[in-house]
C-alpha cells in the first residue's frame, strides 16, 4: 500500500490526530511500515495478507538480525 494509500485511510477512518506513517517497503503481497507513536516510539508494522505484525525498535531490530542469519542459510 503506498504511502498516499494509507494517508488517504488514515484520514478516512482516524482523528484528526492520526499518528504519522511511512511506508517503508513494498512488494505486491507484502507491506513494511512504521508509525510514530505520541510519545516519539517508532513500531514497525509487517501486513502479510490478512495478518499484521507490530514491532517495537528493539523487537523490529531482532527480526532483521533473524532474518539475515536465515538467509545465509
Amino acid at each position: 500500500m503506498s504511502d498516499k494509500k494509507r494517508k488517504q485511510q488514515n484520514e478516512q477512518n482516524a482523528p484528526d490526530d492520526a499518528l504519522p506513517t511511512k511506508t517503508i517497503a513494498e512488494s505486491e503481497n507484502y507491506v513494511v511500515w512504521l508509525s510514530q507513536e505520541p510519545d516519539g516510539e517508532i513500531v514497525y508494522h509487517v501486513e502479510l495478507g490478512a495478518v499484521t505484525l507490530h514491532f517495537f525498535q528493539e523487537e523490529w531490530e531482532e527480526l532483521v538480525a533473524l532474518i539475515r542469519v536465515a538467509e545465509q542459510g
